[in-house]
C-alpha cells in the first residue's frame, strides 16, 4: 500500500509544476478543464488501479490465512503489526505462537450465567 501512496505523491509533484506552468500557454477557461483531466489521467486513476491490483494481490491472503484473524493484522497493509513483516499463503510470521482473536471483549451478561 506504501507503494501506491509514494507513487502518488510523485506524481502529485511533477504534475503540479506542469500544469502552473502551463497556465501561461493554455487559455485560462480551457486550463481548468485541462487542468483536471491531467489530475485525473496522471495521477487518481493510476491511483485506483494500483489499489484494486493490490487488493486482488492480496485476495486469497485476507480471506484464507490464519493471520486475517488476529488483532495484530493490518488489512490494509497485509502486514503483521507485531513483527512487522507480510504474511504469504505458505508463511506467517508469528507461526501461529503470538496469534490473537480480533475480538477478545467478554460480554458481562455471559459471565452472569
Amino acid at each position: 500500500m506504501g507503494e501506491i501512496v509514494f507513487g502518488t505523491i510523485i506524481r502529485i509533484a511533477l504534475v503540479i509544476p506542469i500544469i502552473w506552468f502551463s497556465k501561461e500557454f493554455i487559455d485560462f477557461q480551457f486550463w481548468w478543464i485541462v487542468s483536471m483531466m491531467i489530475i485525473y489521467g496522471v495521477i487518481i486513476h493510476p491511483a485506483v488501479i494500483h489499489y484494486r491490483l493490490f487488493e486482488e494481490k492480496n485476495k486469497d491472503i485476507i480471506e484464507s490465512t490464519l493471520c486475517t484473524s488476529c488483532k495484530h493484522f493490518d488489512k490494509s497493509a497485509v502486514l503483521c503489526i507485531k513483527y512487522d513483516k507480510h504474511p504469504a499463503l505458505d508463511y506467517l510470521s508469528c507461526e501461529g505462537n503470538d496469534w490473537e482473536p480480533k475480538n477478545m471483549q467478554l460480554n458481562t451478561r455471559d459471565l452472569s450465567d
